[in-house]
């Protein structure tokens, strides 16, 4: 048998096995209990029957034919020590009697007390004398005294048909009522696991209709705030995270193709004056008789110095070959730059977990400081002490570095780096005193390829990726990159990151100038 494949389906197949279980043990628990109560309450009256007669030998009054017992009490016998019949309730059970009587010799109260109890077989005079015909009896024996004489026993027998057949009929009224309750309990589980399931089926099919074209779309939010309930937030979270990003991959992907678009078409159009300069320059210098045959090694410089010096009366060509190339090739250093960046902005959009070491903030400033001794403006560097951080510090050197450049791209007289600790967080800070960034559009910077409409645009060259690049470095160790303004106007760049309590503080290696001033050759 193959378990159901459906959520709903193994519901009700566990509910009809649970309810199957629960009348397995509590029938069963049912009918033992019944059926005791039964027993005991037939060898109470059997008892009280048995001692009606043992007190009437007490009293030394005991006649031969007994008076019928009540109470259901089929027979009752009195017996000597002998085993023979002294007294009976019913004469028409006589012949019988005798045979049982001898079955019953063996079976007298235990030593200390004066009564016993227990089932008999065979005791068909039992059932004879009661009409019913039973081969099992409860009997119960109680010693009687008789004054100045022999002991008797007294032993009184109550068929057990009435208790088999009603603990039968309730045996018979179990089985009957479990299959009818196994399916209700698996149709109220279908029921009830069909409207739980209800919203999952909306969701899956909401689901089943989000595609490239239609990320917007939201599956139903059930209320109440069950599992399901939940379940349709969780995935409602992922996919707004999953349309902003593809959102981004494609702003990103337009922005890219714009962005190298521009330095592509400017490498195309210099390559091609250099060769059409090239052209020309052949052209001057190709007669009827070079073009029919090759030119020998001596022609061949002739043609090297013509290049060079120029033809007369024309503009020197060698000046023109230079400078096309000299444009092209800047345009592949900034088609390099974009490339790198776009390289290093897809590692960290894959969030791997940054390596982490012991770094120091400040001498990390110190030393890109120190790198930048004849910058157009001077970096100085504020660090009050050691600034220990765990990060990655090829990392954070790019990002130090970035922030760097952009302020070196602005500031009108000095960019301005601070190292502190604050509470639980390192500070890294980079300002200028330049046109700063307005208020508007301190989160647009960050974006990649940001265009502001101010002072701060990107005519002044970079790829426009270095603050967002910046920024993943920072969100990547949990801290962040936000846009302020500087102290005495510009802008202020402010890294943070968890300060890492304890660890070791890397070993000082400033460079001879001091952190309060601009840096060296500066």
């Amino acid at each position: 048998m193959r378990w159901p494949r459906t959520v709903r389906a193994r519901c009700a197949a566990a509910a009809a096995l649970t309810m199957a279980l629960v009348l397995a043990v509590g029938g069963g628990w049912l009918y033992t209990i019944l059926r005791a109560n039964l027993l005991d309450n037939t060898t109470g009256r059997t008892e009280l029957a048995a001692r009606k007669v043992a007190a009437q030998a007490d009293a030394g009054g005991l006649p031969d034919l007994l008076p019928a017992p009540s109470s259901g009490v089929d027979l009752v016998l009195v017996l000597d020590p002998a085993g023979r019949v002294v007294a009976t309730s019913r004469r028409s059970a006589e012949p019988a009697a005798a045979s049982l009587a001898a079955r019953l010799t063996s079976f007298r109260p235990p030593p200390g007390q004066d009564s016993a109890s227990g089932i008999v077989t065979g005791s068909r005079a039992a059932g004879d004398a009661g009409g019913k015909g039973g081969e099992r009896s409860d009997v119960v024996v109680v010693r009687a005294t008789p004054p100045g004489g022999a002991p008797r026993y007294v032993y009184a027998l109550t068929v057990l048909s009435d208790v088999d057949d009603a603990t039968h009929a309730i045996a018979l009224g179990l089985l009957a009522s479990a299959p009818p309750l196994i399916a209700l309990a698996a149709a109220i589980a279908w029921a009830v696991t069909g409207l739980a399931l209800r919203p999952v089926s909306a969701i899956r099919t909401e689901l089943a209709a989000v595609t490239g074209s239609a990320l917007h779309r939201r599956v139903p939010d059930p209320a109440g705030g069950d599992e399901i309930a939940l379940l349709a937030r969780t995935v409602n979270t992922t996919l707004d995270r999953l349309e902003e990003a593809v959102t981004r991959q494609r702003q990103f992907a337009a922005d890219a193709s714009h962005e190298l678009r521009n330095p592509i078409a400017a490498v195309r159009s210099q390559l091609e004056v250099v060769l059409t300069t090239w052209d020309l320059t052949t052209r001057e210098l190709t007669t009827p008789e070079l073009t029919t045959r090759e030119l020998t090694a001596p022609e061949s410089r002739q043609a090297a110095r013509t290049v060079r010096a120029g033809t007369p009366g024309s503009v020197p060509r060698e000046q023109e070959l230079r400078d096309g190339v000299r444009s092209a090739l800047a345009d592949t250093r900034r088609l390099q730059r974009i490339a790198t960046d776009l390289l290093l902005l897809a590692r960290l959009d894959s969030r791997p977990e940054p390596a982490r070491e012991p770094v120091d903030l400040a001498l990390l400033a110190a030393e890109e400081a120190a790198r930048r001794p004849r910058t157009r403006v001077p970096v100085t560097v504020v660090a009050p002490g050691p600034v220990p951080v765990r990060a990655d510090p090829a990392q954070w050197e790019r990002l130090l570095a970035n922030l760097v450049d952009n302020a070196l791209r602005y500031a009108d007289s000095e960019v301005r780096i601070t190292a502190r600790s604050a509470r639980d967080r390192a500070v890294l800070e980079v300002a200028d005193d330049g046109p700063g960034i307005p208020e508007a559009a301190r989160e647009q910077v960050f974006t990649r390829f940001a265009r502001l409409d101010t002072a701060r645009d990107r005519g002044r060259g970079g790829s426009g990726l270095g603050l967002a690049i910046a920024r993943e470095i920072a969100r990547a160790h949990g801290g962040d990159l936000t846009a302020d303004d500087a102290e005495h106007g510009g802008a202020r760049l402010v890294a943070t990151l968890p300060t890492a309590p304890g660890s070791p503080t890397p070993a000082p290696h400033l460079p001879p100038a001091p952190r309060s001033s601009p840096a060296p050759h500066s």
